[in-house]
């Protein structure tokens, strides 16, 4: 279940920090603000989904740096930068680092919502896909030992008999097992078991169209 995005908001400047925070609490959205990049590493809901709306040239360390700060510790939120003194070499670097925006100062206000929605919904996106992602992982992890190498064999693209030659039994009990896989994993065909191999880095070869 994720929870309410948090719009982490940093900028040096008091005056276009409450501006800043009031047009987005507005909006809807919980803000974080933060005066510096350390008041913003330290905080305690850096966990919490959302985006970070980061002020490029900051005294104590540039929005550059703290994108990769952030990167470092495992943070990985879309930013959305802010900049008075934008060029394109600048702009190009932070977006080839994940950046999810450049916004030029003063700011439009809808265009800075927009991007800011945005932003939440790619890491909402991004967050729902790591859930699913980790409830495959533990699905796999309950299969028996057998179930594992049938999962395995039929996410590689074997058909049932080339499974049983390969495993020295029956096709009968490759059904049985293909059976039980799918159940425990809650999937319905081949090219789903196929991708959930693929994510969890299982499969060695690219599937068979089965089913």
């Amino acid at each position: 279940m994720l929870g309410e995005p948090v719009v982490f908001l940093v900028d040096d400047d008091p005056a276009v920090r409450v501006a800043l925070e009031r047009l987005l609490r507005s909006a809807g959205h919980v803000v974080v603000p933060c005066a510096s990049a350390s008041e913003l590493l330290s905080s305690t809901r850096l966990g919490d989904g959302g985006c970070l709306v980061l002020d490029l040239r900051m005294p104590e360390r540039s929005g550059l740096e703290v994108q990769a700060d952030l990167a470092r510790v495992g943070v990985t939120m879309p930013i959305v930068f802010l900049t008075a003194f934008g060029d394109v070499q600048t702009t190009v670097r932070a977006l080839k680092s994940g950046a999810a925006d450049f916004l030029e100062k003063p700011v439009d206000a809808d265009v800075l919502l927009a991007a800011v929605a945005s932003a939440c919904e790619r890491d909402a996106a991004a967050r729902q896909a790591t859930l699913v992602l980790a409830d495959a992982r533990r699905r796999v992890a309950s299969l028996s030992t057998r179930e594992r190498e049938v999962f395995v064999s039929v996410a590689e693209g074997k058909q049932n008999k080339v499974i049983a030659a390969d495993l020295g039994i029956s096709e009968k009990t490759v059904k049985f097992h293909r059976a039980r896989v799918t159940e425990k994993l809650g999937l319905r065909s081949s090219a789903q078991l196929a991708r959930v191999a693929e994510q969890l880095g299982i499969a060695a070869r690219p599937p068979v169209a089965q089913d």
